[in-house]
């Protein structure tokens, strides 16, 4: 059983999981495929108001439990995200589903209505920073305050600030959270500058994250999954110009755009043991696009 599945009894949250060609949607998949129970988080909403439009969220349910191994369990949460509410009630609601939470897979992001520096404005870089950073940020704290040591009743309260401290060395992770960042540190992502400087916020704090999460046990990674197509870079539902594309897929090693079973092949096997002694890295999964 462990062999073939060997995220047997763990449950799985995966955000941003509201489009049947989404990356998030082949996470999810391959969780399930690992025999991880599955929460998806969706906001349908995002997607309404895009040029790929929003998918049917019953195909989606449907899909994700196609995937299920035997005995497994399946729920899904709605919620806007650039709420920081809504972050308690979606960690409770993955939770409540088996009474415990293993994979946490911040999916989450914010797409169009970016633009150059020239069109910066304090609502647009605080909508990406909203939805792709802080959101991230307050899953993952969520997430590691269910592995925290519970203080003794007479114990002076944390400070801010204060070092971590768990209860390791430990045989095996408590935990794995994962974080979605893009292409920024190979080269310039003109027209996404709001979105890119939301993602690298996330790259370069990957490293200071990760060593904290690790006092509990928690093993953090950080995935650039390199040009995924989704459905943006299709003419009929493209929201840039695709000038000269098939040329220039055309001569990449592969001659091919990333596929969302690409980076979620990676995701599926770092959630394993087999994977776990991976920890704190920003891993770029792109086919050699950016070589």
């Amino acid at each position: 059983m462990s062999a073939h599945l060997p995220l047997h009894g763990k449950t799985a949250l995966v955000t941003g999981v509201s489009r049947r060609r989404g990356i998030g949607f082949a996470v999810a998949t391959k969780l399930a495929s690992l025999g991880a129970h599955v929460v998806i988080h969706h906001h349908r909403p995002h997607d309404l108001d895009l040029p790929w439009g929003g998918d049917d969220l019953d195909a989606v349910r449907a899909g994700v439990r196609a995937h299920l191994a035997a005995g497994a369990r399946f729920a899904d949460v709605a919620a806007d995200l650039s709420d920081p509410a809504s972050v308690p009630e979606v960690i409770a609601t993955a939770a409540a589903l088996t009474g415990d939470l293993d994979v946490l897979v911040c999916n989450q992001a914010k797409s169009g209505d970016d633009g150059s520096i020239l069109d910066m404005t304090p609502e647009r870089l605080t909508a990406f920073w909203e939805v792709n950073t802080r959101a991230t940020m307050l899953l993952t704290a969520e997430f590691a305050r269910r592995r925290a040591p519970q203080l003794a009743v007479d114990a002076a309260p944390r400070r801010p600030g204060d070092r971590i401290t768990g209860n390791g060395p430990y045989a095996e992770p408590r935990g794995h959270v994962f974080w979605m960042t893009s292409g920024q540190v190979h080269g310039a992502m003109r027209g996404e500058v709001a979105y890119a400087a939301s993602k690298a916020a996330l790259a370069g704090v990957t490293a200071t994250v990760a060593a904290e999460l690790l006092e509990l046990g928690i093993v953090l990674n950080t995935v650039d999954p390199g040009p995924v197509n989704t459905g943006y870079m299709d003419p009929e539902t493209t929201d840039r110009s695709l000038e000269d594309l098939d040329a220039w897929v055309a001569s990449t090693p592969f001659g091919r755009l990333g596929r969302p079973e690409d980076p979620a092949e990676l995701i599926g096997w770092l959630a394993t043991s087999g994977g776990s002694w991976v920890v704190g890295q920003v891993l770029t999964s792109d086919g050699g696009f950016s070589l």
